[in-house]
């Protein structure tokens, strides 16, 4: 399901529910539909934005840790 999906692929399906939802033009019971799975995959790409996140603030704390003179 959403958690198969690389960030990428969620925020072009994503995008693609946000216009779905901006033409007015799904049914009251699909536009519900839509906004359920455009919550979650919302969800996975915070996800994914924040473990990335965290990633590059230790990698650069290694980095300085690194480059820190020696005693």
């Amino acid at each position: 399901m959403t958690e198969d999906l690389s960030f990428e692929e969620a925020r072009k399906e994503l995008e693609r529910i946000v216009a779905q939802l901006e033409s007015g033009e799904a049914s009251l019971e699909d536009a519900v539909a839509l906004w359920e799975r455009g919550e979650g995959l919302y969800r996975l790409c915070l996800g994914k934005l924040e473990s990335a996140q965290g990633k590059i603030e230790e990698l650069g704390a290694r980095a300085r840790a690194a480059k820190a003179p020696q005693s």
